[in-house]
């Protein structure tokens, strides 16, 4: 199998009737290298193939917001993998439990699921692991260079991390199997007969979620992901350099929340860009980011398990915000204050009222944002705590190896250097109000993001 591909558990394909694709991380039908891999499989060894995904309502940060955008977007999962043939499963509870339940009821000779360097899914993988005895195969299909090959240490930085990306760009960033190649793949590997079907909204009147947090308008599944990409790719992504950083204008993709729930390949998206009659230092900036950030961002929270916690900052940083930990503050918050936006900085809370109102902060605004509940808390590592909790609990892609490592750069240097010592920040990189209205129109994006 490809390099792509991990054997987590060391065991056999056994003899048996099922291929299981335990679908986590990249909830779409196409695109998807590990159905793709796990009904390559199926089809080698005369077995069908079935997919499930575990609804935890008890997954950490567990909301209205991100539950309903999920689950939309699973309800046209299940009725793509129903047009194929392949059946669906939706289980609910404890992957630990559900999961290895669901494998020992059904004659499994195989388990494949999604590559994911959060703390949380590595946990589920090793518990189900410890209960079955059959192969489990780990697929990146999340990555356009898959993580354990970019690198097999924590990278300092971009410029560290870019140059291993670049060599491998050009045997991992190729075609993928036409839509057509695929359908006919996985067609020789379904059950036939309908999917069962369910209903989003039926399910979140029954799951036990935080409520205070409101469901989006947003569009969600793979078709809503697709439209979006086309949208900006022939639209936003002229400009793209220039303008991506100018908040008022909100010049950037806004296509985090699919690459986020895996709705979106991030191998098609770079492909349309690379194809795309645009400038191309448009073209070079989007692929930094979607490429090189991202997948950086990855590298940190599976190489440092303490991605979201103050102990996984750089040692330089850590060293000079305790120095600083006791300067003066002329302003400081505590939690519920920041997120019922009741600061004296209405840039600040116009940064906040888009959190809470549309899912996002745009994403210069986030480097503000973070920045100063670092000067208005009175630690550092009560700063991190704050924004990584604001962050995972109202924005739509929360929860995230970008959200953690944006957090931990704007407030704890991870990927950054040294800079000029000030009060509080100590040689973290600062942010002030003056600097922005010197970047941007400052009053046109308070007055978008009014309370």
């Amino acid at each position: 199998m490809s390099d792509r591909i991990t054997l987590l558990n060391h065991l056999p394909i056994t003899d048996s009737k099922q291929i299981i694709y335990w679908m986590s991380h990249d909830q779409r039908v196409w695109d998807n290298h590990a159905l793709l891999a796990a009904a390559q499989l199926a089809v080698e060894s005369e077995n069908k193939l079935r997919v499930v995904f575990c609804l935890n309502e008890k997954f950490p940060g567990a909301n209205l917001r991100s539950f309903d955008f999920m689950l939309r977007g699973l309800e046209q999962v299940a009725q793509g993998l129903s047009e194929l043939g392949i059946r669906f499963e939706l289980l609910r509870g404890e992957p630990s439990v559900e999961v290895v339940r669901y494998l020992k009821a059904n004659d499994c000779a195989a388990l494949f699921s999604d590559f994911d360097p959060l703390r949380v899914k590595r946990q589920w993988k090793e518990e189900v692991n410890r209960e079955i005895r059959i192969a489990h195969y780990e697929v990146d299909a999340h990555n356009i260079v898959p993580c354990r090959v970019a690198s097999q240490k924590q990278e300092y930085g971009a410029y560290t991390f870019r140059p291993k990306i670049n060599r491998l760009l050009p045997f991992y960033l190729h075609d993928l199997p036409e839509l057509l190649v695929q359908e006919e793949l996985l067609k020789r590997v379904g059950e036939g007969g309908a999917a069962k079907v369910f209903s989003t909204k039926a399910l979140l009147d029954e799951m036990q979620l935080d409520r205070t947090v409101s469901a989006l308008s947003l569009p969600s599944g793979e078709a809503a992901a697709r439209e979006a990409m086309r949208n900006f790719v022939s639209g936003k992504l002229t400009g793209y350099d220039e303008l991506r950083n100018l908040p008022e204008l909100d010049h950037q993709s806004d296509l985090s929340p699919y690459l986020h729930f895996g709705q979106l390949s991030a191998q098609r998206l770079a492909l349309e860009v690379e194809q795309a009659d645009v400038p191309v230092n448009d073209r070079a900036a989007f692929l930094e980011q979607l490429i090189v950030r991202r997948e950086l961002s990855d590298n940190f929270c599976y190489y440092n398990t303490s991605y979201d916690q103050w102990e996984g900052a750089p040692a330089w940083a850590k060293e000079t915000l305790l120095h600083h930990a006791a300067d003066e503050r002329e302003y400081l918050y505590e939690l519920s204050q920041f997120e019922n936006v009741e600061t004296h900085d209405p840039l600040w809370n116009a940064a906040q009222v888009q959190l809470l109102r549309s899912g996002k902060i745009h994403g210069y605004m986030r480097m503000y944002w973070a920045k100063k509940i670092l000067e208005w808390t009175p630690s550092p590592q009560e700063a991190l705590q704050i924004a990584i909790y604001l962050n995972d609990k109202y924005a739509i892609d929360g929860r995230d190896p970008n959200g953690y490592v944006g957090c931990q750069w704007a407030i704890c240097g991870v990927h950054d250097r040294p800079w000029t010592t000030r009060p509080v920040f100590g040689k973290i990189r600062f942010m002030n109000d003056k600097g922005c209205k010197r970047k941007f129109d400052v009053g046109k994006y308070i007055g978008m993001w009014r309370r």
